[in-house]
């Protein structure tokens, strides 16, 4: 995607396949420079993080009284979702109601490591399941646009639909696998723009779309940051970020527990995002995902560089595999693989080819930076 002389981190494995990526004389990348200057001074997992998160744990409980649930946590089946779920059930004593939108993508482990998490922990799920032809229309007209993030229609939905119901069933805390130690290198908005930014969204599906979205959840970003959380009074909760979490302890610990199986990778409890990672960036876009997850492993101490390095060097999936999944998203959105094909190699298109709300977007972004709350680059 871009011209300039290649060039690597020499910290951690972000390169220029980012072309807005940046690097200071030690050969270091402006997410280094993030991570060590705004990430890691503040973040304290393990005693400090739980000794400082546990007055809110407290006030959830008392808010919770009377109620089945004093808390919403949305699952996926992925390490993320699994293990916090997990630690607010085990470690925090909390009463969770576990909320899984069906985008239509769930792969049978990601299916079966819910249930034993369901199961292990005797929690409550509540499924909202997406009109499928709705769904395959949005994701047809992302494709057809050529922009880079055409996992952007079930990210909507599965943001959109947990916050939608939050709202809707008064609750007050939702809990996030989010955390920085698997995701403390947020890529750029070059390879991952706004998922909710609905100005966006509804210009690729009118130039692009065929039906209505009549019952497709969403929920604008501005929306989410203005009218949930100063009105009707959201909070959201990354509570991975006040523990210890380490990848290879989390899953050791879900498998001894819950016979909970691990991913290859990170999000390939979703079939689509299996395919959009480890093929449609890679052959189309030229970027690899693989990069900020391996990285955010190298600053945060779980894998050597070295160790990152030898891993992306080689494909998550093999050339056989990649042209199966290759043909069944073909066949599921409704195109021959010719057709397919063809949009693979059509004229790439950025966000900003289209209507957005970035402007707004980035400057309540950037104010959230300089407040503390917001740690993400914005570029």
């Amino acid at each position: 995607m871009s011209k300039r002389s290649y060039q690597i981190c020499s910290n951690c494995i972000m390169d220029t396949s980012d072309s807005t990526i940046t690097f200071d004389e030690r050969g270091w990348c402006d997410f280094c420079r993030n991570f060590h200057q705004n990430i890691k001074p503040n973040w304290h997992p393990g005693e400090q993080g739980i000794r400082e998160i546990m007055p809110l744990i407290e006030k959830i409980k008392r808010d919770g009284r009377g109620r089945d649930h004093d808390c919403l946590i949305g699952i996926s089946g992925g390490l993320d979702s699994s293990y916090v779920t997990y630690v607010a059930k085990e470690k925090f004593g909390l009463r969770p109601l576990l909320f899984h939108c069906d985008a239509g993508w769930n792969s049978d482990l990601g299916v079966s490591n819910i249930q034993k998490i369901i199961e292990g922990l005797n929690l409550d799920l509540v499924t909202e399941v997406v009109n499928w032809e709705e769904m395959k229309d949005l994701q047809r007209a992302f494709f057809k646009s050529q922009v880079p993030f055409v996992d952007t229609p079930q990210d909507l939905a599965l943001f959109s639909a947990i916050y939608n119901f939050a709202a809707k069933n008064d609750f007050k805390y939702v809990i996030t696998g989010g955390n920085n130690s698997t995701e403390c290198v947020r890529e750029s908005l070059e390879w991952t723009y706004f998922s909710t930014d609905m100005r966006h969204v509804r210009d690729i599906h009118r130039r692009f779309g065929t039906r209505p979205l009549k019952t497709f959840p969403t929920c604008d970003i501005l929306k989410y940051k203005t009218y949930y959380r100063w009105i009707k009074g959201i909070r959201v909760i990354k509570l991975l970020d006040s523990v210890p979490y380490i990848k290879q302890d989390a899953i050791r610990e879900l498998q001894e527990r819950f016979g909970w199986q691990p991913y290859p990778q990170k999000h390939y409890e979703s079939r689509f995002t299996r395919f959009f990672e480890s093929f449609w960036t890679v052959k189309k876009f030229g970027y690899d995902k693989r990069r900020a997850y391996l990285s955010s492993e190298v600053l945060t101490g779980q894998l050597t560089r070295e160790q990152a390095l030898e891993r992306i060097s080689r494909p998550e999936l093999d050339e056989q595999t990649m042209a199966q999944e290759f043909e069944y998203v073909a066949t599921k959105l409704g195109w021959t693989v010719e057709e397919f094909e063809a949009i693979l190699k059509g004229p790439n298109k950025r966000y900003s080819d289209y209507k957005n709300n970035y402007f707004l977007i980035t400057l309540g972004a950037r104010l959230s930076n300089l407040l503390g709350i917001e740690n993400r680059i914005f570029r």
